[in-house]
């Protein structure tokens, strides 16, 4: 319920955009979103020394402090793409996103490498003492880490900015947006197609292969290698060239991405069916090569993607994808294990029902790519995903 309360509170991610497209700003925001992030940190730390000896109040702190960490993820995270969009060249876009999404990652393996060390010997003090010092370290690399981004070039002049309309109708305007609609939808199966296998894939291995949770745990890391993997080599991939052929690489490796993606999914269906003989590790490593390069080719599209249609709306349409890609994440994850369950009292087998679960998802996957052509046919002549000759202002415009 907790990582639940964190993804519900994703659908606010447009009315973040929103601010920042009526400031025209996305620094403030991002330092923002990451000091209620680091709060929520806290809380929830502290929340968890109180569980030991008082149930309610705890678990009510707990609930603050994961609705304050939603919020922070939220604000900072929608604001932090926009910033990118605005401010990285077309012809670097997917190399920002993948350099991005390395950044994040290393700081995933650094935080929890180093506050593990120092968790041990374990106590709840201790415990509200390294998620502090985490808090403080956060904030003060964010403060720096933006500091000197967006310059005059980033704030439009009082005299020709926009008169800000309402939340409701900036939404309104953007929804009605037929490249914006569709791809919102993309991003919302997308999602829940790549969400869905997440929680599964462990149990998965244990049931029908029996891995050992540590066993099961490294093949996780293992996918998370692929994954950096793909988005490594897209991200190289689509550096340089005119731009009709970069954008087109793009759009090749989203539907391609998609349909590897399915591809694997339909072999861990056959492999559930198969046994310990299937080499599971490579499946699943492929698996994440899959995945890392059709997250990248999406990010990359999106950061393109989110100036089309009315300007001044960037943060708003990004924020309207963010919230399609929380909720999709929330309802995959539980959509996902409760598929085992349902399909493990019809089949009465393990194997049979993950295999059914996992070939659903490769569906999912194909719908996907489907979709992503239909994104780029809503672009007509300006090319929604896959370019134009138009060069990067036309880039600019879809």
């Amino acid at each position: 319920l907790l990582v639940g309360i964190h993804y519900a509170v994703q659908v606010l991610r447009p009315r973040f955009g929103y601010g920042a497209d009526v400031g025209g700003r996305s620094t403030p925001w991002i330092v923002g979103g990451v000091v209620v992030l680091a709060i929520g940190g806290l809380l929830a730390a502290v929340a968890t020394a109180w569980l030991a000896h008082t149930r309610v109040p705890g678990v009510l702190l707990a609930g603050l402090g994961f609705l304050f960490i939603g919020v922070g993820v939220g604000a900072s995270g929608t604001s932090l793409l926009v910033l990118l969009s605005r401010r990285v060249r077309a012809e670097r876009r997917a190399a920002a996103a993948s350099t991005t999404w390395l950044m994040m990652i290393m700081g995933f393996a650094i935080t929890a490498g180093v506050a593990g060390h120092f968790l041990d010997p374990y106590s709840p003090e201790r415990l509200i003492a390294v998620m502090g010092t985490t808090a403080l370290i956060a904030v003060a690399l964010t403060v720096l880490a933006t500091a000197g981004l967006e310059g005059p070039a980033a704030v439009v002049e009082p005299a020709h900015r926009e008169p800000a309309v309402p939340f409701r109708e900036a939404l309104e305007e953007v929804w009605q947006e037929q490249e914006a609609r569709r791809f919102t939808i993309f991003v919302f199966v997308s999602m829940l197609a790549f969400s869905a296998q997440d929680l599964i894939l462990e149990p998965f291995a244990g049931a029908v292969f029996g891995y050992t949770p540590g066993e099961s745990t490294q093949l996780a890391g293992l996918q998370h290698a692929g994954v950096l993997v793909g988005m490594l080599l897209v991200g190289g991939l689509a550096r340089g060239g005119r731009s009709r052929e970069r954008n087109g690489l793009l759009l090749g490796w989203i539907v391609g991405g998609c349909i590897a993606s399915a591809l694997v999914l339909f072999a861990l269906a056959i492999a559930g069916t198969v046994g310990p003989a299937w080499p599971l590790d490579l499946t699943v490593f492929a698996l994440g090569i899959a995945v890392g390069g059709f997250s990248v080719a999406a990010i990359g599209s999106m950061m393109g993607l989110v100036r089309a249609g009315r300007e001044r709306r960037e943060g708003t349409r990004m924020g309207l994808w963010g919230a399609a890609q929380g909720i999709a994440f929330g309802l995959g994850a539980l959509v996902g294990t409760a598929a085992i369950d349902w399909t493990r009292q019809v089949f009465d087998a393990q194997a049979i029902a993950y295999s059914v679960v996992f070939a659903a998802e490769g569906v999912l996957f194909l719908v996907s790519a489907w979709l992503a052509v239909w994104v780029e046919q809503a672009g007509g002549s300006k090319h929604a995903l896959s370019g134009s000759p138009g060069g990067d202002l036309a880039l600019d415009k879809v």
